[in-house]
């Protein structure tokens, strides 16, 4: 069988984004262990987000996809920080504030994957 070149192993390289207690990460942090997905974890909470990563992020999904609306934090801010958003804007919100970031991102190589959902991840993890 021949090996991998190190190029096609960092294509298959999977890093999970979010935050340690989050409900979502855990499940899916379990769901990556369950099927033996070696995966690298970064914490927004310790480490932060790089810009340009947010920024390639919102042109691979969009920020819409990105900017959980629905969290406690984006909910609690002043209207007017939520009034008219776009990308800068949101970037410029997810940046603040980790914690606004849908989660979790899985990256895998080219791949992006935002949000937790088992048959999605399978069907990934298989490509």
């Amino acid at each position: 069988m021949p090996s991998l070149t190190e190029l096609e192993l960092t294509a298959l390289a999977i890093t999970i984004y979010g935050i340690k207690n989050c409900d979502t990460m855990k499940k899916a942090r379990s769901w990556l262990e369950g099927h033996d997905v070696r995966y690298e974890f970064h914490d927004y909470k310790t480490s932060g987000i790089d810009a340009a990563v947010l920024t390639r992020w919102c042109g691979q999904v969009g920020w819409e996809t990105l900017l959980n609306r629905s969290g406690t934090t984006f909910r609690k801010l002043p209207e007017a920080q939520k009034a008219d958003l776009n990308e800068r804007k949101a970037v410029a919100l997810m940046l603040a504030q980790p914690s606004m970031i849908k989660r979790p991102v899985l990256e895998r190589g080219a791949r992006l994957l935002v949000g937790f959902k088992p048959e999605v991840y399978e069907k990934a993890m298989r490509a």
